[in-house]
């Protein structure tokens, strides 16, 4: 095979997981021969992370097209050794056998399969074990790849890239990823390849890690994941056609989804959707956003975060603008100024906005990064039913008062969108992002949120009920960390807010998005403005009258 068809398979990575996103089902030409990998295939190939791993359905031929990448690598000039670890003597040879036939497809000189015995170092007491081995040498690089039918109690003494295939079953899981990390440490490569099994299971664990960045950057460490749906729009049926002989239609492909999801059962979320069984609780426990929560400001705290709510009456939207302007600027100066002017100038802040405008809570969370490295919340600021001027108008003298101010991420998925623009365009969009929340971006940085809540470098959260529960909202929905559809309000909070009179008012995880988009905030390259001092009269807000007109005016605001 020549080289221009051989760097076909291997197309650019961002590429080949746009197709994947987004290819329809059908959508390969029926009269047209498919290429020879499919598009999540070609990903996994092209991407040369040290770490890869991969969370995948049943039968999607990633060990076929691991098989090929191994042989390039094997057959390279400066190419290395390759050993194959999997679960039993039937899953190594189909490996093997794969190997041997991309090595002839590549017109590579490959030795026959060979068949060997690998010595296993075990506890003394039980002797040594043996493990039979499958075996393809290339002759003009003098390199292997050797497939063993059992599990390796260790790796000592071994060199090379290491495949781990349904790593999730194997017994000692933990032990054997540290073995194979040492790999690393001389520029080879380590890839991890399974379904699921379990929520609890050390691979699981391991993929929590690499999305949180725990493992390296993204360039060390990378997680792909393939369902069979995706790879039934990828291409998955037709080959199964190919390899069958039978003509491609769309009923027969249906059928044999249908077919191949009633085969799994109850196991079918887990085996074909790539979700950890046992995965639907929340996503941060009770336990966990307790030790990070500590007391909010206060006359006798004036060390803690500062947590302000702002509520307004249905008709303050429908007064003359100029009147809600004059108003929203005293609540500015009376509510916000004073703890803007508080924040410690010489560290960078960022702000994460969760935009609502009826029933839910309009948050801005604002973090400082510490010398350490470690991130503090600062300002929590809740907006009940205010207006979306209003909510520019504050959010804009928010940000002009934070000192070194790094950037900003608001969710702009529904309505929040116009704000989100409008932020961007005061700010510029490298310093403010508009997030468009989806499964893939809580997927990429929700663990990074746990992750730093964990280590203790996301802290100081001020100890109130409805942030608690907001957290505790998150849940994983079919493998995926998340808010869910539903009011994440608890019954107790509830029953509360009716009391008060609040019963219109509700929550959905509105202070969790808004901590998440900050924490996120950090994680952009973005620029730095200075610090930019606040007016502390309400009439270089725009009003002509003094505080006290403006707290006795009707009561449209109220703060609290």
């Amino acid at each position: 095979m020549s080289d221009e068809v051989i760097h076909g398979l291997v197309v650019d990575v961002g590429t080949a997981l746009d197709r994947l996103d987004h290819i329809p089902a059908g959508s390969e030409k029926v009269d047209a021969p498919p290429p020879v990998l499919m598009a999540y295939q070609q990903a996994w190939i092209a991407d040369e992370a040290q770490l890869k791993v991969m969370e995948k359905s049943r039968r999607t031929g990633l060990t076929w097209c691991e098989a090929a990448d191994d042989v390039l690598i094997a057959s390279a000039e400066g190419g290395s050794n390759v050993f194959y670890i999997s679960a039993n003597q039937d899953m190594a040879r189909e490996y093997i056998e794969a190997v041997a036939m991309w090595a002839k497809a590549f017109s590579y000189v490959a030795s026959q399969i060979g068949e060997g015995i690998y010595e296993d170092d075990v506890d003394p007491e039980k002797g040594r074990r043996y493990i039979k081995t499958f075996e393809v040498t290339f002759p003009a690089t003098g390199r292997r790849i050797l497939a063993l039918s059992s599990r390796p109690t260790n790796l000592r003494g071994k060199q090379g890239v290491i495949v781990i295939d349904e790593a999730s079953f194997a017994p000692e899981l933990a032990g054997l990823i540290k073995a194979a990390m040492a790999m690393l440490l001389w520029g080879d490569k380590v890839r991890i390849i399974s379904t699921h099994d379990g929520v609890e299971n050390p691979f699981n664990s391991l993929i929590e890690e690499v999305r949180a960045g725990k493992r390296g950057s993204a360039e060390v460490a990378t997680v792909h994941r393939v369902t069979f749906d995706q790879a039934v729009d990828a291409g998955l049926y037709r080959r199964v056609c190919l390899r069958k002989g039978l003509a491609w239609t769309q009923a027969g492909q249906d059928k044999w989804s249908t077919e191949a999801r009633a085969m799994y059962g109850d196991d079918a979320a887990e085996e074909l959707d790539v979700i950890p069984s046992q995965s639907g609780g929340a996503y941060l426990s009770l336990a966990l956003i307790s030790q990070r929560m500590v007391p909010a400001w206060s006359s006798t705290n004036p060390t803690g975060p500062v947590l302000i709510r702002g509520k307004w009456d249905d008709g303050f939207a429908y007064l003359p603008e100029d009147v809600r302007r004059f108003a929203i600027a005293g609540w500015i100066a009376e509510n916000i100024t004073p703890h803007l002017a508080r924040l410690n100038k010489s560290l960078r802040h960022v702000f994460g906005n969760d935009f609502a405008r009826n029933r839910d809570q309009s948050v801005i969370t604002v973090l400082h990064e510490d010398l350490d490295l470690v991130e503090y919340v600062r300002l929590v600021v809740e907006l009940a039913n205010c207006p979306f001027s209003s909510q520019q108008q504050i959010l804009f003298a928010l940000i002009d008062g934070l000192p070194r101010f790094r950037g900003g991420a608001m969710d702009a998925t529904g309505n929040g969108a116009a704000l989100a623009e409008a932020a961007a365009q005061r700010y510029g969009t490298q310093m403010v992002e508009q997030v468009k929340l989806s499964d893939g971006f809580y997927l990429a940085h929700m663990p990074k949120l746990k992750a730093g809540l964990q280590d203790a470098t996301l802290v100081d959260i001020p100890r109130d009920d409805a942030l608690r529960d907001d957290l505790r909202a998150i849940k994983l929905v079919q493998g995926v960390p998340k808010l869910p559809k539903a009011d994440t309000q608890s019954a107790g909070a509830k029953a509360a807010a009716a009391d008060g009179g609040g019963g219109k008012l509700r929550r959905h995880g509105d202070f969790a998005i808004a901590l998440f988009m900050a924490h996120y905030a950090f994680t952009r390259e973005a620029g730095e403005i200075d610090f930019m001092a606040l007016p502390s009269k309400v009439e270089e807000w725009g009003g002509k009258a003094d505080d006290g007109d403006f707290v006795s005016s009707a009561g449209w605001v109220r703060g609290f």
